[in-house]
């Protein structure tokens, strides 16, 4: 790059640095990106920003893919080039954005872990009547029969609960509210802790779940006891509460539940976001065939 060309980065990395406040690890990489493209850029002869066109940016962002980096490697440089671009725009530099519609790859999803039916059920069949054992099983039935997410679950109230059509209120992602239907043996559960629930609950705590302090139940704490539960029932794998919502989503497909259905149970916005719970499913009939099938089993 020019001389002056080369200033922009400085000026740059000083207003994310004192304008946007953007802590020591972000902006390093900001400058590692931005300093691999300039890098490029000057392979490539060019003297000024201006000189920098989209069909530029495509081709290194090619060069990157081709080098074995990520899709989420690629997008994080790629961002990191539009900011750039954004403030060169604001200085009068450049009149527009040649980064704005590049895009990386797309990003290969990574298919949710879940445990199998049998796995579950053992890490349910608490046998403990101990406060907190009730207390437990209770979140993790309700966990996997309504497919709550954690933030849903240690924000639950009593009054969000109607016991005769056995359903909960849950506000998700986007203040949405879903009504949703609660399993018999979570019905169960549910009816035994409210019974124990006021040996630990301060007298105007609203949540369902509470702690030994008598108020809400915390996320860590959730996430701790979870923990705790697995090893205590010998699952064998790493358990966490997201985990119940992912496997109550396969199991209920691999039972043959309606997409659409789970789509709502699950208060995603998007079908795409569900139909990732299909793949799953299609593996597990996959291995299924393959155990079964005379052309497929092994000899």
């Amino acid at each position: 790059m020019h001389a002056t060309a080369e200033t922009w980065p400085v000026r740059f990395a000083e207003h994310l640095r004192y304008e946007r406040r953007l802590s020591p690890h972000t902006l390093a990489a900001y400058q590692r990106d931005l300093k691999r493209f300039i890098a490029w850029c000057d392979s490539r002869n060019m003297a000024h920003w201006q000189d920098v066109g989209n069909q530029d940016i495509r081709q290194f962002a090619a060069k990157l893919n081709r080098n074995g980096l990520s899709a989420a490697s690629i997008q994080r440089v790629l961002s990191a080039i539009r900011t750039f671009f954004r403030f060169l725009i604001v200085e009068g530099v450049l009149f527009a954005n040649s980064a704005d519609d590049v895009l990386a790859p797309k990003k290969q999803r990574k298919l949710p872990a879940v445990l199998d039916v049998d796995a579950m059920s053992a890490l349910l069949e608490l046998a403990s009547t101990e406060p907190l054992a009730v207390r437990d099983r209770t979140m993790m039935e309700l966990l996997y029969s309504s497919g709550l997410r954690l933030s849903e679950l240690v924000n639950l109230d009593l009054e969000a609960i109607d016991r005769a059509d056995r359903t909960l209120r849950v506000t998700g992602k986007g203040n949405k509210t879903r009504q949703l239907p609660v399993g018999r043996r979570a019905i169960a559960a549910l009816d035994t802790w409210l019974k124990t629930r006021t040996q630990l609950a301060s007298v105007d705590e609203t949540a369902v779940f509470v702690s030994r302090n008598g108020r809400r139940i915390s996320r860590r704490s959730v996430q701790a006891r979870v923990k705790y539960w697995a090893r205590r029932q010998g699952v064998d794998a790493n358990v966490y509460p997201h985990l119940f919502r992912h496997s109550f989503a396969t199991h209920l497909l691999e039972s043959g539940g309606d997409l659409r259905a789970v789509q709502e149970m699950l208060g995603h916005a998007d079908i795409s976001t569900t139909q990732i719970y299909t793949h799953l499913d299609f593996q597990h009939l996959a291995r299924i065939y393959d155990k079964a099938h005379p052309r497929a089993r092994k000899k």
